[in-house]
């Protein structure tokens, strides 16, 4: 875990451990961003885009698989690959750090303050766990939507009954993730800047921090003068 206090000193050896500064922080925060990637569901067992592909898939790479123009070549594999996809993730249970941030927007919201989840994950093991306030950077594979309408359809049959699906409008039904190319949504890129520009706390959780605009927020946060940390496995540029 690497912390960083506007202005502070290098610490020195009788200077309190990361955990407890951040602790202490976090108990003091009005309000609090928190961004997360793969790293917090990997205890879940969600293989991610960039793991190894096994069984049928082992052959196939996904970022020929992620993007639109894939789905208009090969709407049934793509349409097959994102079902499977999603069976694992509803199958998946959240773990012990998606339980500790729930509790975490509890504790803050109910003192008064202002919680926002950043995700970068599409698995909605956050919501699972209890968090409220989430904001999906990437979409989530669980709904799909029409190609044609917008429409969502959340309650798909598990598997869905044909690969691609039509919709009742027309269109074919698609995951409603962000793919290669795609812009995140507005709406969603737009709550992430607002928060990150208010926070007096911001936590980096389980990311690499290196794809962007979400890579960039905890800059953004640092110089509205918030308190940072990072709690990720590896070391990452930041």
């Amino acid at each position: 875990m690497d912390s960083q206090e506007p202005g502070q000193p290098s610490p020195s050896r009788s200077a309190p451990g990361p955990e407890a500064v951040v602790a202490r922080r976090l108990g003091e925060a009005r309000s609090v961003v928190v961004i997360t990637g793969a790293g917090v569901s990997a205890e879940s067992k969600i293989p991610t885009y960039r793991d190894k592909m096994e069984g049928l898939w082992a052959s196939f790479d996904f970022q020929k698989l992620a993007t639109p123009e894939a789905f208009a070549a090969d709407p049934e594999t793509v349409s097959r690959w994102y079902d499977f996809r999603r069976s694992k993730c509803l199958e998946a249970e959240p773990n012990a750090g998606h339980a500790a941030l729930a509790r975490l927007e509890e504790t803050v919201t109910a003192r008064g303050g202002r919680f926002t989840l950043l995700t970068q994950n599409v698995d909605r093991l956050h919501q699972r766990a209890g968090s409220r306030n989430v904001v999906e950077l990437h979409g989530n594979i669980i709904e799909w939507r029409c190609t044609r309408s917008g429409r969502i359809e959340p309650d798909l049959p598990v598997p869905i009954p044909m690969f691609p699906m039509a919709s009742a409008a027309g269109g074919l039904l698609r995951p409603n993730v962000v793919w290669f190319g795609e812009a995140l949504p507005e709406a969603a890129v737009l709550a992430a800047y607002e928060a990150c520009e208010r926070c007096d706390v911001f936590l980096s959780v389980g990311t690499s921090a290196v794809v962007y605009p979400a890579a960039g927020f905890i800059e953004i946060a640092r110089r509205a003068g918030a308190f940072t940390a990072e709690i990720n496995k590896d070391d990452t540029p930041i």
